[in-house]
Parts: C-alpha cells; sequence; structure tokens
C-alpha cells in the first residue's frame, strides 16, 4: 500500500456546485494526496440522500477509498448514531477495512466534557493511539489541530489538521481540507485508520459549522 512512504496525507474535498448553490447535501468526494500535492487515492461516500438531508452529522456512511486505477484500497463504515457529549453511551466508533474485507483497526470516540478525545485500534481492538482535539474547533481565521499522542497522552507524534483557506471559500462552498502527519514508519494499517478518523472529525466537527453564517 502507498502510505508505507508517506508521513503526511493531505485530504482535499471536491467542490460540488449543485451543493454550493442549492445548499443541498450531495455525496461527498475527496481526494487523498501526497506531500507534493499529487493524487494517490480518491474516495466517495455512499449513502442516500435521506440520511445525509435529514441526519447529515450524524449520518451513517461507507466511504470507499480506490487507487488511481480504480481499484478499491480502503473502506470506512461508520454506523448512524447520536452525537452528543451529553450521552456517553451514543459515542462514535467507525472501522476501517484495509484491504476491502480485512479489518485495520477502529476509531472510537471517548467521553470527555470538554475535550474531543478519541482512540485508535488495530483490528483486534487494542488502543495504540489517542487523538485530542482542542476546546474550541469553530477555527476562526486559522487551522485547527487535532494532536496525535502516545497512549499515555504525554508524548505528541502527529497531528490531523483542519485547513482555514480563507473566508470566501469556506461560506460558500464548506469544503473539507485536511493533513495527517504521522511518523513515517507507521504502521499502514493505522495510517489508514487515521484517514477514517479525519472522515469523522470533518463529520463531527466541521461540516455545518458554518450553517449559521
Amino acid at each position: 500500500i502507498f502510505f508505507k512512504q508517506l508521513d503526511r496525507i493531505i485530504i482535499h474535498q471536491q467542490v460540488d456546485l449543485l451543493e454550493a448553490i442549492l445548499g443541498t447535501e450531495t455525496s461527498s468526494k475527496y481526494e487523498i494526496k501526497n506531500h507534493l500535492g499529487q493524487r494517490v487515492y480518491f474516495a466517495v461516500e455512499e449513502n442516500d440522500c435521506f440520511d445525509r438531508n435529514l441526519c447529515s452529522p450524524i449520518r451513517s456512511f461507507t466511504i470507499r477509498i480506490a487507487d488511481n486505477m480504480g481499484r478499491e484500497v480502503i473502506t470506512v463504515n461508520r454506523p448512524l448514531r447520536c452525537n452528543s457529549c451529553w450521552f456517553p453511551c451514543f459515542l462514535q466508533e467507525l472501522e476501517v477495512q484495509s484491504p476491502p474485507g480485512t479489518i485495520a483497526g477502529y476509531v472510537v470516540q471517548n467521553w470527555d466534557p470538554f475535550l474531543p478525545k478519541f482512540t485508535i485500534q488495530n483490528e483486534s481492538k487494542e488502543d495504540v493511539l489517542k487523538i485530542i482535539g482542542p476546546y474550541a474547533t469553530c477555527g476562526c481565521f486559522e487551522d485547527v489541530d487535532f494532536e496525535v499522542k502516545a497512549l499515555n497522552e504525554m508524548s505528541t507524534i502527529g497531528k490531523i489538521s483542519k485547513y482555514w483557506s480563507g473566508f470566501v471559500n469556506n461560506v460558500f462552498t464548506n469544503t473539507a481540507n485536511f493533513g495527517i502527519q504521522v511518523p513515517v514508519d507507521l504502521d499502514v494499517r493505522i495510517k489508514a485508520v487515521m484517514i477514517g478518523a479525519c472522515f469523522l472529525i470533518d463529520l463531527m466537527f466541521f461540516e455545518n459549522s458554518l450553517d449559521g453564517l
């Protein structure tokens, strides 16, 4: 898998003109690039129109990630769950398969009254890494960083960043631009799980962040 060579992954959401004009949710499409901006994979979200427009931030989805030859290499599955910090019984979780049909790992939300926290788990559901976000995720005029940490939460080994790309672009298209930085020698299966974490963070904290503008 190409991730073996990468320590930085860029995820860029493709603008859908119909969604931008009408404000109607359509299936998300993404390009996954290396640090040089070269596309190495593309991703498409699968769900139905009802889920996207009624359940938007809490919707279930399957994201299929394929290489430039169209071969599916990663599948991300997320069930429909309530999204509330006051109900820890409904914490978010998603499963990442790489290759499709083989579990690579899981992203599990951890309950915390103040900070967004997640655990990255391997295929055996053993904890591998932690992700800790900031108290405020609005990110007005600046990037928002979710730090990737060792299990003791003391040492930082990487980050997932939501890039602020300019007021006009964000208000009128609400597109996602993320960067993932991890050690180059991190297990490729965990790198695949980190991409799943990035999609979950986008859906939970950023997809509707500009609805009130």
